[in-house]
């Protein structure tokens, strides 16, 4: 900005310069005033969440993978499963051969996982009851099968 000391011979023109200083003012009042505010009004629960991080799984031919489609229909692999009941007798035979099978060998026995993938659709009651079936069958690992987001790589 510029001042002008002498007369001048434009007293009667347009000034042609904003003064920008009440404008700065009011937007830092406005800042302090967000900054101060902001904690007040938002209510949260203290928590620590966890830290997800995405391994890829590792197959192995005695874990079960089980599918719930968005009718909430259960696949044992890709068979179709009629009930529950159906999805517990053979999770409890699953389970007793896999461990017959590893005490024959002579191997420490490593019970063997479940993999559940559901469609996004699906109402949770039906991925919960396919959740409980299976850890009253015996299984204790129960993992979920999920889609990386767009552009994710895992390290």
């Amino acid at each position: 900005m510029a001042m002008q000391v002498g007369p001048s011979d434009d007293d009667d023109a347009p000034m042609a310069d904003i003064n920008t200083t009440p404008l700065v003012d009011v937007m830092l009042v406005m800042l302090i005033i967000f900054l101060i505010t902001v904690p007040v009004v938002i209510q949260t629960v203290p928590l620590e969440l966890p830290k997800v991080s995405s391994m890829p799984t590792t197959t192995k031919p005695e874990n079960v993978l089980i599918a719930v489609d968005n009718a909430g229909d259960i696949f044992w692999g890709v068979q179709r499963l009629d009930s529950k009941q159906e999805l517990f007798d053979k999770a409890v035979t699953h389970l007793r051969n896999e461990i017959e099978r590893q005490e024959a060998a002579g191997t420490p026995i490593e019970l063997p996982e479940v993999h559940i993938r559901g469609d996004a659709g699906t109402e949770f009651s039906n991925v919960g009851g396919v959740i409980y079936t299976m850890q009253r069958a015996g299984f204790v690992k129960v993992g979920f099968i999920s889609e990386p987001p767009a552009g994710f790589v895992s390290r």
